[in-house]
């Protein structure tokens, strides 16, 4: 069955408005999925093929990343890792590895001087314009971004960040202000694409305890950055999504007054879907929640079970999209992931009957 891509379905369902029937989202699916779906390989830089995965697997949207995403991109370039190269640590003659666990690349004002931000800054948007030609009526893109907190601590090390929180605040600062510009600047050029639909913002802010930072450091330098990339989303008729794994309980009201119309992916492992919709799902949207471990670990009849209980409890009266409940790893098996999907195709028919 071909499945015709409609984005209006997914924006209906942020509305809190029943749509055809149940909107299916991902921010990722692995290649090794989407190659064992159509039955060749698919790549990287093979778009005409991921563009056939996503719209014959049902989906309304293909994600597409844009900002800076992963530090170790402004490394690839031999002459900007050079100068990563340089602001290591070093003990004697050899250079420290780059541990994001403990030191980082930036640990003090040199390193903040030396790093090559200008190279950072160059954002690569080929993608966006190589698939313009490639997608099919209603279907758009999913921008994924905003990773504002992840490549801060990332680029500072964990440790190191922590303790900069209270011992080196210039420091954090000045490294929260310079990735905030990336990404908003990176947002911003998303105006000169076509068929946008979404702006994403993927940022892990917590364990399954609750947030990996007090609080009070977020709305001191993230969520002002959110709040950019908000008015970025919002000017350019964009939906505004945001992702964190982990328990987001205790900045919930903070992410609802930023004006994120939904939130992914409601980790299964450290909330209840059932209570996010009853306390919060008036005011945001809600996507997710379909455990990655039991698409790795179990069979496919409990993903179907496990998926038609998620549908009947969370999707009358709409405000939901169905999707792991992180993303589609490789490590996935196959037959639970069809699971999933076939079985949010076959019953998230409107209204639901399940």
């Amino acid at each position: 069955m071909i499945h015709q891509p409609n984005f209006e379905r997914l924006k209906k369902t942020m509305r809190h408005e029943e749509p055809d029937r149940l909107p299916l989202i991902e921010a990722l699916v692995a290649y090794e999925i989407q190659s064992q779906f159509l039955g060749r390989k698919v790549e990287d830089s093979d778009l005409k093929s991921q563009v056939e995965f996503w719209v014959k697997a049902g989906y309304d949207s293909i994600p597409l990343t844009v900002g800076m995403m992963n530090p170790g991109e402004v490394t690839k370039e031999s002459s900007i890792y050079g100068v990563v190269q340089k602001t290591l640590r070093k003990e004697g003659d050899e250079v420290v590895p780059w541990n994001i666990e403990e030191n980082g690349v930036i640990t003090g004002p040199k390193d903040f001087d030396r790093f090559p931000w200008e190279g950072a800054a160059k954002l690569d948007f080929s993608k966006f314009y190589q698939i313009q030609p490639l997608l099919p009526e209603g279907m758009k893109i999913l921008a994924c971004s905003g990773k504002i907190f992840t490549l801060t601590w990332m680029l500072m090390g964990f440790q190191n960040f922590c303790l900069s929180l209270y011992l080196q605040q210039e420091l954090v600062s000045k490294v929260f202000q310079k990735v905030g510009e990336i990404q908003v600047q990176g947002a911003g050029e998303l105006s000169k694409f076509a068929n946008i639909g979404a702006l994403w913002v993927v940022d892990d802010l917590s364990y399954g305890s609750g947030p990996m930072i007090d609080p009070k450091f977020f709305r001191k330098y993230v969520f002002p950055w959110y709040d950019e990339l908000a008015l970025v989303a919002k000017k350019q008729g964009f939906l505004f999504f945001f992702h964190s794994d982990g328990n987001i309980w205790p900045i919930m009201d903070d992410l609802i007054a930023i004006g994120f119309d939904a939130i992914h992916p409601i980790d299964p492992t450290s909330m209840d879907i059932r209570e996010v919709k009853e306390k919060a799902g008036k005011k945001l949207g809600i996507m997710g929640n379909i455990h990655t471990d039991l698409l790795a670990r179990g069979t496919a009849e409990e993903v179907r079970e496990v998926t038609k209980q998620t549908i009947r409890d969370i999707a009358p009266g709409g405000g939901y999209a169905l999707s792991s409940g992180n993303s589609v790893p490789s490590w996935a098996r196959f037959e639970n992931y069809q699971a999933m999907r076939e079985t949010a195709l076959k019953f998230g028919t409107y209204p639901i009957k399940i």
